[in-house]
C-alpha cells in the first residue's frame, strides 16, 4: 500500500516510520527546506521529550480533549518513545518535574534518530512541496492542479467507502505519485517560522471538517500593570505558588507551583505556560479580561505559613529597626521585586522600620502571599508553544485516527483539537497520534 504523509514534524514523522515499517511504501511530504522544525526548538533547544508520568496521568495533563488521546497513549506510549530513541542509539535522562531529555542535551541529536529511522525504512521525502488541497471525487480519475509558482501539490482522495480504496494524485517535481492512503499532520499555527501556519485546517475544512476556534496555549500573559512589568523585567521566580482566580465568580481557575518569568509584556515561564491552556478554554475569557475580571495571585514565600513569615519579618525588622523601610527587606526578596512590593504595600518606603505600625507589617505579611496582578489577554499565537483548537474530534476515529468524513484520511499531531501542558505531554501527543495513525493503516489493509 502506498501512503501519503503530509508535514514532516514529530507527528507526520512517526506516522511514516510506524506505516512504513508495516510494509507500506511512503512519501513524506515538507514544504520546508528541512523536518522536524519545530522538534528543534522545543525544551529551548535541549527538546522535553516526553514526560516519565504514567499514561493515565497524561490525560489529567491535557486539558485539551485528553480522554479522547485514551487508545492512542495506549497504542504508543513514553517508554516506547524512550525505547526508540535507543535503538536509534541516543539515551535519555530524567529531569525535575518528571520530563525526559536526551542525555546530550540536544534536540538535533533527537531529530537525526527519526530521519535515521526514515532512511533505513527507505521513506521517499519531498521537501519545499506544499500541498494546497485535498480534493475528494467520486471516481477513479486524477486531477492535477497547479499554483502560480507551479509547486504546490493538490492530493485527491477517491471517497468510495465501499472500495476502501483512493486515489492520490501530487504533483512533486514534474512526477505524479499515486497513493492509497493520506496522513494529515501539518500542525498547527503556533511557531509559523517552522512551518506551522494552518495549511491543514483549510484542507480539512474544504473536505467538511469543523475547526474549532484556534487560540494561542502555553502562550505567556500580559497583565495592566506596565510599570510592574518595566521594574520587574528578567526576574525569575522559582519555588512560587500562583492562582488565577476569576474575581466575579470568586473562584479559582488554575493552581500551580514552580517557576515563573517577569517580562517586559507580562509574565511567562512554565508555570504561567500551563494555566494559560485552562485560562484559554475558560468561559468568556475574552470579556472577563477585558473587564479586568481575571486576576493572578503570588505567593513569593509559600513554604511559610502567614504566622511563620510575620515572625520571620519581625526578625529582620528588629535587626534593621533604624533603617528605612526600603533597606529593610534584601534578606526576604530578589532586589528588583522589592520597589514593587513596597509600592504595593502603601509602606512610605523613606519610613523607618522602628515606625511601621502592626497593621502595616500584617498587611506587608498578606501581600508576600498574595501579590496580585490583573491579567490583560494572551501574547499572540506565533509566540505560543502549541496551539488550542483544531480538526473537531467528533469527526476523528480516536482508534484509528482516520477521518469520519472522508474515507482513507487520516490526522496526526497539533493539526487535531487536542493539547496539553508544557513537560513533553504535547510531544507525546505527536508520537502517540502519529504511531496510531500509521499502523491503523496498515491493519485496515490486512
Amino acid at each position: 500500500m502506498k501512503v501519503i504523509v503530509i508535514g514532516g514534524g514529530p507527528a507526520g514523522m512517526m506516522s511514516a516510520i510506524s506505516s512504513a515499517e508495516n510494509g507500506n511504501e511512503v512519501i513524506l511530504l515538507e514544504k520546508m527546506q528541512s523536518l522536524g522544525r519545530k522538534l528543534l526548538i522545543t525544551g529551548k533547544g535541549r527538546c522535553n521529550i516526553t514526560s516519565s508520568l504514567d499514561m493515565q496521568e497524561f490525560i489529567k495533563n491535557t486539558p485539551g480533549n485528553g480522554m479522547f488521546l485514551y487508545s492512542c497513549y495506549q497504542n504508543y506510549t513514553n517508554q516506547d518513545i524512550i525505547q526508540f530513541l535507543k535503538e536509534q542509539g541516543l539515551g535519555v535522562k530524567e529531569e525535575r518535574g518528571n520530563r525526559i531529555f536526551p542525555i546530550t542535551d540536544k534536540s538535533q541529536d533527537v531529530l537525526k534518530c527519526f530521519t535515521k529511522k526514515l532512511k533505513e525504512l527507505n521513506v521517499k521525502i519531498s521537501y519545499n512541496s506544499k500541498v494546497e488541497e485535498i480534493i475528494v471525487t467520486d471516481e477513479e480519475k486524477e486531477t492535477i492542479l497547479y499554483n502560480k509558482e507551479n509547486k504546490a501539490e493538490k492530493v485527491i482522495v477517491n471517497n468510495k467507502a465501499e472500495k476502501l480504496k483512493q486515489i492520490v494524485g501530487v504533483k512533486v517535481n514534474g512526477q505524479v505519485i499515486k497513493a492509497d492512503k493520506v496522513i494529515l499532520a501539518t500542525g498547527g499555527k503556533s511557531y509559523p517560522l517552522t512551518g506551522s501556519t494552518g495549511d491543514g485546517y483549510e484542507m480539512a475544512k474544504k473536505l467538511g471538517h469543523t475547526i474549532t476556534q484556534i487560540k494561542p496555549s502555553l502562550v505567556p500573559l500580559e497583565i495592566y500593570d506596565k510599570k510592574s512589568c518595566k521594574n520587574l523585567q528578567g526576574l525569575s521566580l522559582r519555588n512560587t505558588e500562583i492562582t488565577l482566580i476569576d474575581k466575579e465568580k470568586n473562584k479559582v481557575i488554575y493552581e500551580d507551583f514552580g517557576e515563573m518569568l517577569f517580562t517586559h509584556f507580562g509574565i511567562s515561564g512554565p508555570t504561567i505556560l500551563s494555566s494559560s491552556a485552562h485560562l484559554v478554554r475558560y468561559k468568556n475569557i475574552e470579556e472577563k479580561l477585558k473587564n479586568h475580571k481575571i486576576i493572578i495571585k503570588i505567593d513569593l514565600k509559600p513554604a511559610l505559613s502567614e504566622e511563620k513569615l510575620n515572625e520571620r519579618i519581625l526578625r529582620d525588622f528588629e535587626q534593621y529597626k533604624n533603617k528605612q523601610f526600603k533597606n529593610s527587606l534584601d534578606k526576604l526578596l530578589p532586589q528588583k521585586l522589592i520597589p514593587t512590593v513596597i509600592d504595593k504595600s502603601m509602606i512610605n518606603s523613606e519610613k523607618k522600620v522602628n515606625e511601621i505600625t502592626k497593621e502595616e507589617r500584617r498587611n506587608l505579611v498578606y501581600l508576600f502571599k498574595n501579590l496580585e496582578f490583573d491579567i490583560q489577554s494572551f501574547r499572540p499565537i506565533d509566540e505560543a508553544i502549541i496551539t488550542s483548537g483544531g480538526i473537531n474530534i467528533k469527526e476523528i476515529n480516536p482508534k484509528t485516527m482516520e477521518s469520519k468524513i472522508v474515507s482513507g484520511l487520516y490526522f496526526a499531531g497539533e493539526i487535531i483539537d487536542v493539547d496539553s501542558y508544557t513537560g513533553g505531554f504535547n510531544l507525546q501527543i505527536a508520537y502517540s497520534t502519529g504511531y496510531t495513525a500509521g499502523t491503523s493503516i496498515s491493519l485496515q489493509n490486512i
